[in-house]
């Protein structure tokens, strides 16, 4: 059986601390210091909407998910759609949705269909914030990726696409 191998470009990257990819050195597998950069790359884009959420609105990255979820769907979701969305534990969600019903962005409702659950919708002035929110976070997206010329992020964006795509089959998701 014969071994697959690819050329891997070196390009110095700087950075001021250790991250994931500094795990890796050339005697790894090609595709391990590639997932080491990814994860570098997400880890190092993540820290920073985190940070800047929290400076400029005052409001984690999980409480600004769970409001994105919602204004995807003004009628509102169930706790535990809400918790499969946004793929953490139910107890998880209670905590965050009684943070942002005590601010006044969302509300609870009763669900018609099912007495044992609640339905959580952005309330007006969730909307307001959120929308105030998502445009900043766009921005900082646009910022943080644009250091890449639109040819070579249509490229990037192909190839991630055949990456998850391969990986969906063979984990069957």
């Amino acid at each position: 059986m014969s071994k697959t191998t690819f050329q891997v470009p070196e390009i110095t990257v700087a950075a001021t601390q250790a991250d994931t990819e500094t795990r890796a050195t050339s005697e790894h597998a090609p595709d391990l210091r590639l997932w080491l950069r990814l994860l570098a790359c997400t880890n190092l884009i993540e820290n920073e909407i985190r940070s800047r959420l929290r400076t400029e609105f005052g409001i984690t990255l999980p409480r600004f998910d769970l409001m994105a979820q919602l204004e995807r769907k003004p009628q509102g979701l169930r706790m535990g759609e809400l918790s499969k969305r946004m793929m953490v534990t139910g107890g998880n969600v209670t905590g965050i949705t009684d943070q942002l019903v005590t601010e006044g962005l969302v509300v609870r409702e009763d669900n018609p269909n099912d007495r044992r659950a609640y339905i959580v919708k952005l309330t007006t002035e969730g909307r307001r914030v959120f929308r105030r929110m998502a445009e900043a976070h766009e921005k900082w997206i646009v910022e943080l990726l644009g250091g890449m010329a639109e040819n070579d992020r249509s490229q990037l964006y192909g190839l991630l696409a055949q990456i998850k795509s391969h990986a969906a089959r063979v984990t069957g998701r």
